[in-house]
This record gives C-alpha cells, sequence and structure tokens, in this order.
C-alpha cells in the first residue's frame, strides 16, 4: 500500500521522522541536524515537522520510558530505526500537544500505521498499531526512575544487541554491506531508509 505525503500533516509527519532519524544515526541533536545539511526527501521543510522532532527530542526520555513499558517483547534498541522513531513521534502527538494542538489519537496512529507501511512492512505497520495502540490506553504516561539520566540505554547488552536479530531492520537494506560506517556510509544509509520511490507523487 502506498501513502502519499505530498502536503498537510502526513508530510509534515514524514520530515519530522526523516530528521529524526538522521540525528539518532549520526549521534546529533535536532536542532544540530536542522541546522546543518539535513535530508528530506520533499521540502521546504514543514514548521509542523520541527515543532514535533524538536518536541520528540526535547521529552525523548519519557516516551522511551514508555514505549519500554508497552513494548516488554522488543527491546527498544532492537526496533528498526524507522519504526523506533515513528513510534517517538506518535507518542509525541499523542501525549505531549494539549488544547487546540491535540489530535486525536485514532488519527495518530492511522498516520503512523500509514507511514510504517510506506517505509518498511506489514510486520512494521502492525507492530506500531499495537504499541501505539496500548499508549492510547493510558491516560498519563509513565514516569522514569529518577537514576535513569537522559541518553542512558537500556543496558549495555541492549545497545549493543544487532537490530537485524529477530526484527525485520530498515537500515539493513541499503545498496552495499559495510563493516565500518564512516560519514558517506551514514549518510547512504540514511537515504536508502527514507528513498520515496514507492511513495505516490502528485
Amino acid at each position: 500500500m502506498s501513502l502519499k505525503v505530498e502536503r498537510g500533516r502526513t508530510l509534515a509527519r514524514s520530515q519530522a521522522l526523516q530528521i529524526l532519524f538522521q540525528a539518532e544515526a549520526l549521534d546529533l541533536s535536532v536542532d544540530t541536524v536542522l541546522a546543518g545539511d539535513y535530508l528530506i526527501s520533499k521540502g521546504p521543510l514543514d514548521a509542523y515537522a520541527v515543532e514535533l522532532a524538536r518536541g520528540c527530542h526535547d521529552n525523548i526520555d519519557r516516551i522511551d520510558y514508555a514505549l519500554k513499558s508497552v513494548s516488554m517483547n522488543w527491546s527498544l534498541y532492537r526496533m528498526p530505526g524507522t519504526d523506533r522513531n515513528l513510534l517517538r513521534l506518535a507518542v509525541y502527538e499523542m501525549r505531549f500537544l494539549s488544547g487546540d494542538a491535540a489530535i486525536d489519537d485514532a488519527v495518530i496512529i492511522n498516520e503512523a500505521v500509514e507511514i510504517a507501511k510506506a517505509y518498511g512492512t506489514d510486520e512494521s505497520s502492525r507492530f506500531v498499531n499495537g504499541v501505539l495502540g496500548r499508549i492510547s490506553r493510558m491516560e498519563t504516561l509513565p514516569e522514569p526512575p529518577v537514576e535513569q539520566g537522559e541518553g542512558q540505554v537500556e543496558s549495555e547488552d541492549e545497545a549493543q544487541v544487532d537490530p537485524s536479530e529477530g526484527v525485520f531492520d530498515i537500515e539493513a537494506h541499503t545498496e552495499s554491506d559495510v563493516e565500518t560506517e564512516s560519514d558517506a556510509d551514514v549518510e547512504e544509509s540514511i537515504d536508502a531508509v527514507l528513498d520515496f520511490d514507492d511513495v505516490d507523487g502528485e
């Protein structure tokens, strides 16, 4: 199933996903990525995409803790990078936007599922749907323990697990396999992950 991402909030969410993925892949802050030569499949960059990416990054610890609590059989760092960052964006929209900016959970989940289909496989879309369904049943997100500082990963073992083990790893689907990742390799990987050749155009 293809996804039209030519305008509106769907395009903004797709752009935000691309920015978050690049920030994580390059180990940079969102603001640093935005200040540099970031890659997006279709521009210009939407203001809502910037809001989502920055808001998600600013609240990453609490978002990640909530995702860990509802995906008990899946280590956060063993999820494909696109799934992980798509879930983060959706949780931010679902639980951190308020007032006039608030959007119904069902709308956010539906958008996330469709974007997952465009980037990955049916497995990705079902997984995203299931995790966000659990988040939707939470009135508030759980608070991470005080000792869990910013940027702390689940555990040393989980942080080093091969993400292709037991899950569909979108990042691994590049044109060539390399043992070490240079800056050029990372950028090539980003291009491959964020390729919209299968997405409907205008």
